[in-house]
């Protein structure tokens, strides 16, 4: 049994990808360090159980991604029907006791007894969902031949749209519902679905947002939230006081910040910067850590980013290279977003910032996420010899 788990370990540390690991190790715990300050100002106590917590989860995660570097991904994508009524299930479990609701309102997350942590199911589905996608993709290619006309697109559209809505349906959070979209778009892309497609998506989908708005079939805090973007004078004091507050924060921390553990926002109430420790926590190292301590956060996410994409470029098959993509446009949308509510710039969605934010759950499964990554990068030829072609 040692010298099965010995040569395990070995296989791992030869084939696996230790630079994409450790990346993701010093995200967490940069973050694991931002996640204290902003929760010691309860209690010291409560500081260190957080920072207890997210270290377990950074443990946790490291078992994880090792474990998924082992697997065989595309045995798991033979049993497509399986895993599709895996996603299925995991998210109508929403709808059951153990769904809990946010403060929005949003049934989004799953508690069960015994476990002290809640779990997203949109977090371990988004990477089954790509996998999923990847080898839809993969099979129109290799049995069709042709991934412009209207029937493929529509084979791959209508797998993510039912996927996403019901999703939305079970949920009403359109954060991780627009996740799902953005996998789509940005996985048909590197594969060579037709432009115009993509152009008629977001015609289609402007069109629908707007006769919805107009028929007031969006939900009226959504409503504002989108409202507040163009008029930041629009209830500053409820609907835009997080994003107010947050670019307050950064703001007041110009080059240097005001010392870790010194912020006058991110050390006083929960309401002078709401979810500090999750939406916002890039507020936290802009007001402590300066313009600086918000840079060294999108190096390390940008450095994460590209690692995948050369894995992505090297991978020895089209489904490989569609699944990096798959999770590397988790990234980049969470990123993206999160980093925007904070500067002001993008709705407030929920969307909580890779490997920051606090979340025992999300940390895990971005782990497992960069674990499929990292046995992609395994099975590929050597990645000293990057290639030079497109990735398209």
């Amino acid at each position: 049994m040692l010298n099965r788990l010995k040569a395990t370990l070995t296989d791992f540390i030869q084939q696996a990808d230790l630079m994409l690991l450790a990346l993701c190790c010093t995200a967490t715990l940069y973050g694991i360090v931002l996640v204290f300050s902003a929760t010691r100002y309860l209690d010291p106590d409560v500081g260190r159980r957080r920072m207890i917590i997210q270290s377990a989860a950074l443990v946790l995660g490291v078992c994880v991604y090792i474990f998924f570097s082992m697997l065989d991904l595309e045995s798991i994508t033979r049993k497509w029907k399986w895993v599709l009524a895996f996603n299925i299930v995991f998210i109508l479990l929403l709808r059951t006791p153990f769904g809990v609701s946010g403060n929005t309102g949003n049934r989004a997350w799953l508690k069960f007894p015994g476990i002290p942590f809640q779990i997203g199911p949109a977090e371990v589905v988004k990477i089954s969902f790509v996998l999923l996608l990847a080898k839809q993709i993969e099979w129109l290619w290799e049995e069709k031949g042709d991934l412009k006309s209207f029937p493929s697109a529509v084979f791959v559209a209508a797998h993510t749209f039912g996927l996403c809505g019901l999703y939305f349906l079970v949920s009403h959070d359109m954060g991780n519902a627009l996740v799902f979209l953005f996998i789509f778009l940005c996985m048909a892309f590197v594969a060579g679905f037709a432009l115009r497609w993509f152009l008629l998506f977001f015609a289609a989908g402007g069109g629908v947002f707007a006769l919805a708005w107009k028929l007031d079939l969006i939900y009226p805090y959504m409503k504002k939230r989108f409202i507040v973007l163009f008029d930041h004078s629009f209830e500053p004091l409820i609907t835009g006081w997080q994003q107010t507050r947050s670019l307050l924060a950064i703001g007041s921390g110009g080059l240097f910040g005001q010392g870790y553990l010194n912020g006058s926002q991110t050390q006083s109430s929960s309401t002078s910067l709401p979810a500090k420790q999750t939406d916002l926590i890039f507020a936290v190292a802009g007001e402590e850590l300066g313009l600086f301590g918000c840079i060294a956060i999108m190096a390390l996410l940008a450095l994460i980013i590209f690692r995948i994409l050369l894995v992505a470029r090297k991978a020895r098959t089209p489904f490989y290279r569609y699944v990096c993509v798959g999770m590397v446009s988790i990234l980049i949308f969470q990123t993206v977003i999160n980093i925007g509510m904070c500067l002001f710039v993008m709705p407030t969605i929920g969307i909580t910032l890779p490997f920051f934010s606090y979340g025992g759950s999300s940390i895990v499964t971005l782990y497992m996420a960069m674990g499929v990554v990292s046995g992609i990068k395994k099975r590929s030829p050597d990645m000293r010899r990057v290639s030079r072609s497109p990735l398209r």
